[in-house]
């Protein structure tokens, strides 16, 4: 039985996500400590499904303390000292949900969730009566707001109101950034004006995932306003995406740059190390090298095992200083978990500092930037992927070569190419990012092509 994808359990409410499977997950879950803490998210679902995990926590032994709506980030933060359980779909569509699973503030690992599946799959039996577990309520969200907005004035130095000045635009697209990011930005001295800001799960002012095609509201705010900065999340308020004052959507891979240059510049150990995914770019190795770190990679929603493979492999003077993939950002220093609350108040602090987004861009080389997707069979992915790791190098033959999760060539320029097979549909999918982008791409496309059709 597979359960897990890459970010905890999703899926329609009516098949996939019911109150039976979170009753068996609670239950299975129950085994592994004695503490749990529940929250959820602002969809319509959630309360039956947090009910329904309550109680299979409780009838298999553990104490469960009930948080009700809060971001995923805040409910990570939370389940420090203890575990914690998120029901939440995060960016997926209302009628979707999800059960995300957390020990210490950091999400299960891949041994963790395969633990949890066999044991929904074999089925967990009810410990004694005497022996059930008890609920309790708990408020966590301004211990939280409080913590985020104290880490946020120690940046660069302390400052009461370091935001003082600065204009945001917030769009929380109905999700629960309502209850955290313009509160956070407010106590931190900026201007804060709220869109979208009430908890609706059906997401009526636009779709709960943040893309250039559904901020087009916050988009034309900023155009016809005077900000300083746009900030819009999903429906957990675990992604971020930063907008211009005049509109423009900032590349995800630019503001983890931003954010990798920051805290590899400030780091205080000789090894400072940022943890990303195969899929980011290059500019983000070109900011952290500048700054006297080092980038290391690991595969798509496996930040947190990158993290303690890091730690574990490295010395006192080693230090992973962030960690993130395009969109979620793991602030190390902060917090185990993936968090855009925190990422607003830094990324606004950092833009206060620098008196502008602008120039706190100016250093980073932005070339242009594709993702394609090839058809390629499920059955067909693996001998196509072991033919690329010879003929895409053998295409691009002065770049250098990593196999590690996919096949990316990084070339003398700063330009890449990175081929992966998709875990969730029939496709290899290409990213590629050069100053000719278009031809990069099109010469890769039709190496995956070749490869598909030889092994089929």
């Amino acid at each position: 039985m597979t359960l897990f994808g890459t970010a905890g359990i999703r899926g329609p409410v009516a098949e996939v996500v019911t109150p039976e499977l979170a009753l068996a997950v609670g239950r299975a879950a129950g085994l592994d400590g004695e503490t749990f803490v529940v929250g959820r998210d602002g969809r319509e679902t959630g309360s039956a499904l947090a009910a329904a995990m309550e109680a299979g926590l409780e009838s298999s032994g553990a104490d469960v303390y009930r948080v009700g709506q809060v971001p995923t980030p805040a409910l990570a933060f939370a389940s420090q000292g203890r575990r914690g359980v998120m029901i939440t779909a995060s960016h997926n569509p209302p009628a979707d949900n999800g059960i995300k699973m957390l020990a210490d503030g950091v999400e299960y690992d891949r041994d963790a969730e395969v633990r949890l599946e066999d044991r929904v799959e074999t089925g967990t039996p009810r410990v004694e009566w005497d022996e059930w577990g008890t609920g309790h309520r708990e408020a966590v969200l301004e211990k939280y707001r409080d913590a985020v907005a104290e880490y946020a004035r120690d940046i660069g130095g302390r400052e009461e109101s370091p935001l003082s000045g600065l204009r945001v635009a917030v769009d929380c697209g109905t999700g629960m950034a309502s209850l955290a990011t313009p509160q956070v930005l407010k106590r931190l001295g900026a201007e804060v004006v709220a869109l979208n800001a009430n908890v609706d799960g059906h997401f009526p002012a636009r779709e709960s995932k943040p893309t250039p095609e559904t901020l087009t509201d916050l988009i034309a705010f900023l155009d016809e306003g005077d900000f300083d900065l746009g900030i819009a999340h999903d429906g957990d308020a675990d992604r971020i995406v930063v907008v211009a004052p005049d509109g423009e959507v900032v590349h995800e891979d630019t503001v983890l740059a931003m954010l990798a240059g920051h805290y590899t510049a400030e780091a205080d150990v000789t090894d400072p190390v940022v943890v990303t995914t195969p899929n980011a770019s290059a500019r983000i190795d070109e900011q952290v090298e500048a700054a006297g770190g080092r980038v290391e990679r690991v595969r798509l929603g496996a930040l947190h095992e990158g993290i303690a493979r890091e730690r574990e492999a490295g010395t006192d003077e080693t230090s992973v200083v962030f960690a993130a993939e395009p969109w979620k950002h793991i602030h190390s220093a902060f917090g185990g978990w993936i968090d855009g609350v925190v990422s607003a108040a830094v990324i606004s602090r950092l833009v206060a500092e620098h008196d502008g987004l602008a120039a706190l861009r100016a250093p980073i080389t932005e070339r242009p930037y594709r993702k394609v997707s090839v058809d390629c069979p499920d059955d067909a992915k693996a001998d196509t992927m072991e033919l690329l790791a010879t003929t895409l190098p053998e295409t691009f033959p002065e770049g250098s070569v990593d196999t590690d999760y996919g096949v990316r060539i990084d070339r003398p320029d700063g330009s890449w190419v990175l081929v992966r097979p998709s875990g969730t549909e029939p496709y290899v999918r290409v990213y590629a990012e050069s100053e000719d982008v278009d031809a990069l791409v099109e010469t890769a496309v039709t190496t995956v092509e070749d490869a598909v059709d030889s092994v089929q």
